[in-house]
């Protein structure tokens, strides 16, 4: 595959997906119901959990999350950021989430102070257009300080914004490196330290922002057929649809399942599209099994989860490293005094694969373990941010990570634990394919990452490097 063509589709490939969406949510419910369902949207205070299917109908919902992504897609054009796998995991993560608590309004003020971030610091958008769109996850802090707060106002809403994503560029850098690539979220811990320091703050000041629970109920079917035909659509895409031959695709997509994941692991740099698409297809269907297995609802919490798994399906997540954490989250929940399909720990076991790193890097039985922890976790990390960070289990990964981390690695692998140090601007730079072409299919004996045969992996700065000395048995 050519360096050009590998990405020049994910702009046409976003719109056409999120056209799509807008286009399912004009079928599925009554367009008359749209108008006010938007304005019911972008009027809410949005803390978690505002389930945008339950104030507004399928229609409204459908459309902003379609509207969302593409605004979000166009940023990254526009700004002149180069796409790549990341790219991927935006467009999942601004769909998923313009499901519950983005809309078309409360992201614009973040966006905002992260370009003013960029013009401050005399550097292009391009370097942080992705940050600002992931910083989103800040939004309902937007939409409370502007309509929920007894302080409420539309000024004071956009200012607030204009502080998160001036702020969390360089935040977001730093917290990348002490989680050591074992949580895929980091811009989730990132805007829950920040959030941690707001709500006390405003608290002090006589405020209340407290959760919520908006949960639609009801909608299985409807949401089972516009997941089956996406995830269909993106298997067949993938093997069919790329130019290279379905068996060369099969052994790519076979390689990638062979990756621990570990951040920054840019699937589309390292195997092209094919691979990537059946990955994001099959991961989309594993996030609707687990729903369905434990007696879950799909809705638009749940749906965004699931486009969350399959945006990471492009930078870490694969079939054999969420596996072992959902069971670790569904353990948990069945431990405690809660069953799986309590709302909260149905989202954990979807968004709880933000550590299948652990799973990849350490083995499955410590994937179960980091689910199992999460499980119990991420109930509580909800509570000293009020509802008001989305990437909740981003938060609760990342202090799992932290935790975990240089725990297994001192007293199960006998290393000492040593922190990263790749630049967390680097993931969105870079877009020089690798060529993992040589890569044999099955792991090497010490259970570490595939090994080259013959040669080396030609590594243009950061993908998968060995970090412990463990690792290096990668690189011959």
């Amino acid at each position: 595959m050519h360096h050009s063509n590998r990405y020049d589709r994910i702009f046409p490939g976003t719109i056409g997906v999120s056209v799509l969406l807008m286009l399912l949510g004009v079928l599925l419910d009554d367009p008359a119901n749209i108008l006010p369902g938007l304005y019911h949207i972008v009027t809410m205070q949005d803390l978690l959990i505002t389930d945008y299917v339950y104030i507004a109908g399928v229609g409204a919902t459908l459309i902003n999350s379609g509207l969302v992504t593409i605004i979000s897609v166009c940023i990254i054009k526009l700004s002149g950021d180069p796409f790549n796998g990341f790219t991927i995991v935006e467009m999942g993560l601004m769909a998923g989430f313009s499901l519950f608590g983005k809309n078309l309004l409360n992201i614009w003020p973040i966006i905002l102070g992260t370009w003013l971030y960029g013009r401050y610091q005399k550097e292009p958008f391009a370097k942080y257009a992705s940050v600002g769109l992931l910083a989103t996850s800040l939004a309902p802090l937007v939409s409370y300080m502007a309509l929920g707060s007894i302080h409420a106002s539309i000024p004071l809403g956009v200012l607030t914004g204009i502080i998160i994503g001036f702020v969390l560029p360089s935040l977001s850098a730093y917290t990348y490196k002490i989680q050591n690539g074992m949580n895929l979220y980091n811009m989730g811990f990132a805007c829950g330290l920040f959030a941690m320091m707001i709500v006390p703050i405003l608290t002090a000041f006589g405020d209340q922002p407290d959760s919520v629970l908006y949960w639609a109920e009801g909608y299985n079917g409807t949401f089972a057929i516009i997941l089956g035909v996406l995830c269909a659509v993106f298997i067949l895409t993938g093997l069919f649809g790329t130019g290279t031959p379905v068996w060369a695709v099969w052994a790519g997509y076979r390689r990638l399942l062979s990756t621990t994941g570990r951040a920054p692991s840019d699937y589309l740099r390292m195997f092209g599209a094919g691979p990537v698409l059946i990955n994001v297809g099959v991961n989309g269907l594993l996030g609707m099994g687990y729903i369905f297995l434990v007696g879950g609802d799909l809705n638009g919490p749940t749906l965004g989860g699931i486009f969350t798994i399959m945006g990471f399906s492009a930078f870490g997540k694969h079939a054999f490293n969420i596996l072992p954490v959902m069971i670790g989250v569904a353990l948990g929940a069945y431990g405690m005094h809660y069953t799986p399909d309590y709302p909260s720990l149905q989202l954990a076991g979807l968004f709880g694969t933000t550590l299948a790193p652990i799973a990849g890097h350490f083995g499955w039985p410590f994937g179960i373990l980091a689910g199992f922890i999460h499980s119990a976790l991420v109930l509580q990390t909800g509570g000293p941010v009020a509802g008001l960070n989305l990437y909740n289990n981003g938060f609760s990964g990342g202090l799992i990570a932290i935790v975990l981390y240089p725990t297994i690695t001192a007293i199960v692998r006998h290393r000492r634990p040593k922190l990263r140090d790749e630049d967390y601007y680097d993931l969105f730079e870079e877009s020089e394919p690798i060529d993992t072409s040589r890569w044999r299919t099955h792991r090497d004996p010490d259970g570490g990452d595939p090994v080259p045969e013959g040669g080396h992996i030609h590594v243009s700065r950061f993908p998968e490097m060995p970090e412990d000395e463990d690792d290096i048995t990668e690189i011959h």
